[in-house]
């Protein structure tokens, strides 16, 4: 009965685990693409004006 026991714990451990490390590696591919987009974003809005510096 013990065995059991300390098999259903390790399953659960080993579930958790495996969740955290799932969760983890969303959360790190979101903030990483939360910052590209924000390069992303602040080297258009540099480009355009510099474009509109040009024009003028």
């Amino acid at each position: 009965m013990v065995g059991l026991s300390v098999a259903i714990g390790r399953f659960v451990e080993a579930l958790f685990w495996a969740i955290l490390r799932v969760a983890g590696g969303i959360a790190a591919v979101a903030v990483l693409s939360a910052l590209g987009l924000a390069a992303t974003w602040m080297i258009a809005r540099k480009l355009w004006r510099s474009r509109r510096a040009v024009r003028r």
